[in-house]
């Protein structure tokens, strides 16, 4: 168990994985709160159809496990899109990205509903009295306030799509879990090499932790 080689022999090659973990997590947030706001709105709607679509979107997310999703995504669709067209292949780092996005879409979706609910509907009524119209009225005075609710939520949701997407090294993305499987096939140095992964994780996710508690502080204290 030699941790000053593993350490100084695997640095790079891990570094390699966490830019690329924090990368595509960063892109499948974003992707993610597009994809969450507007089920959200969906699931909001006075639209059957709508409500069912979200609804049936955020119930196949939340009751599957992600390691599936991925597999229908890189190997599925693929399948199945070859039927019309012969040799289409996706790569798995659109692949996994494609399925952080839609994990992190399902979830945030709920905390965007929560934050709009939690705003009291005497202020959607009283921006209406003022003549403000129903789209106004969420751009203006919902969405602002709801926003503050969500946030700390959202920065969770980011500490989970971080984790979460080791998950993704079975489809071949070359994230930090990735990286650790090739150097340890390498150097078989499996318990230093894999306690230094965990490491770097505690150290991106604690970062995050500290930037979502001082947005809760400076939250409040703007309350």
């Amino acid at each position: 168990m030699d941790f000053l080689r593993t350490l100084r022999d695997g640095t790079p090659l891990f570094l390699e994985g966490v830019k690329l973990t924090v990368i595509v997590s960063i892109l499948a947030i974003l992707i993610g709160m597009l994809i969450g706001f507007f089920t959200c709105l969906f699931r909001l709607s006075k639209s059957k159809i709508l409500k069912a679509i979200s609804g049936v979107y955020v119930w196949i997310i939340r009751g599957t496990p992600m390691i599936v999703q991925a597999f229908i995504v890189y190997f599925g669709f693929p399948q199945l899109i070859q039927t019309f067209i012969p040799g289409y292949k996706i790569d798995s780092y659109t692949a996994s990205l494609i399925t952080l996005s839609l994990n992190a879409g399902a979830y945030l979706s709920e905390v965007f509903r929560g934050g709009i609910l939690a705003i009291p509907k005497g202020q959607e009524e009283a921006a209406r009295s003022l003549g403000l119209s129903k789209a106004k009225t969420m751009v203006k005075v919902i969405l602002p306030q709801a926003v503050k609710v969500a946030i700390p939520s959202m920065v969770n949701q980011f500490i989970i799509t971080i984790k979460d997407s080791s998950i993704l090294s079975v489809i071949g993305l070359a994230d930090l879990v990735n990286k650790a499987k090739v150097y340890v096939g390498s150097s078989y140095q499996f318990f230093a090499t894999y306690t230094i992964i965990a490491i770097y994780y505690l150290i991106v996710i604690s970062i995050l932790m500290i930037i979502s508690n001082r947005l809760e502080k400076k939250l409040c204290h703007n309350n």
